[in-house]
């Protein structure tokens, strides 16, 4: 289905109607900024993990695993095509991404919030070189993830280029398929991004661990998924673009 098909001309009500849309577009962009701030600052001991639970369930284990499951399901199931057309029944479709957004951070907020504490650490180092360099490499992560957003289209993939074009009650041009920067190299350098944040610390706790573990599974599986309907949508040329980038790891010889 064609953007100009899902967004014609005076299609999404009137100026009030789209202005609401707009602001629901940024409300959830930043409450999904928020959720991955929470990420960001917990994997780096400047927030705690569990800053809203009392920490005094007997099975903490089992709520930490049911909660980073519970995480990767609402994930991978909203970025279903089939999930998308269902939800567009429901509300406008530029409506359709903020949403993804803002319960990727809802969750990612209660993620945090209501992870609980394990005892135990896996790693632990106070080499005066290899912390520094650790910390470093996790910001590298972080800041590489952001980038690679801006790489193909920061507003685009967090909604607000969906909202603003129809606040202007514009056509919303799809998207091309470009291979620029780090993508020109990784297919997924977002998660990327994320595996090097989430890994690269000076101190593995079974806390941070049990975490780090769920969401490696979580990227392979919904990568898979992902994959399947990017081949799916786009065909060949994403097939060569498979066979010249790596996945994660840039591949910069034998390319092509």
């Amino acid at each position: 289905m064609s953007d100009a098909a899902i967004n014609p001309e005076g299609a999404n009500g009137s100026a009030v109607g789209r202005l609401l849309i707009l602001v629901y577009g940024a409300t959830s962009y930043l409450v999904g900024v928020a959720g991955l701030v929470c990420l960001i600052l917990a994997y780096a001991h400047l927030l705690p993990f569990g800053f809203l639970s009392n920490q005094s369930l007997a099975y903490p284990l089992l709520l930490n695993l049911a909660l980073v499951a519970g995480w990767g399901v609402i994930h991978t199931a909203m970025a279903r095509d089939g999930f998308k057309q269902a939800l567009t029944r429901v509300i406008p479709e530029p409506a359709e991404r903020p949403t993804y957004v803002l319960v990727a951070g809802i969750t990612s907020i209660i993620l945090v919030g209501y992870w609980q504490i394990l005892p135990g650490t896996l790693w632990s180092t106070t080499h005066l070189v290899l912390v520094p360099l650790l910390w470093a490499l996790c910001a590298f992560g972080w800041v590489y993830l952001l980038a690679a957003t801006f790489a193909i289209n920061h507003f685009d993939l967090f909604g607000l280029r969906q909202v603003y074009l129809n606040f202007r009650n514009q056509p919303r041009p799809p998207l091309q398929f470009v291979k620029r920067a780090m993508y020109r190299f990784s297919r997924h350098p977002i998660q990327t991004g994320v595996l090097i944040g989430i890994w690269a610390t000076p101190v593995m706790s079974m806390t941070k661990l049990v975490l780090s573990v769920g969401f490696t599974v979580y990227i392979f599986i919904g990568l898979w998924f992902e994959e399947k309907d990017l081949v799916k949508d786009i065909g060949e040329p994403y097939e060569a673009y498979r066979r010249e980038a790596g996945m994660f790891l840039p591949r910069i010889f034998n390319r092509g």
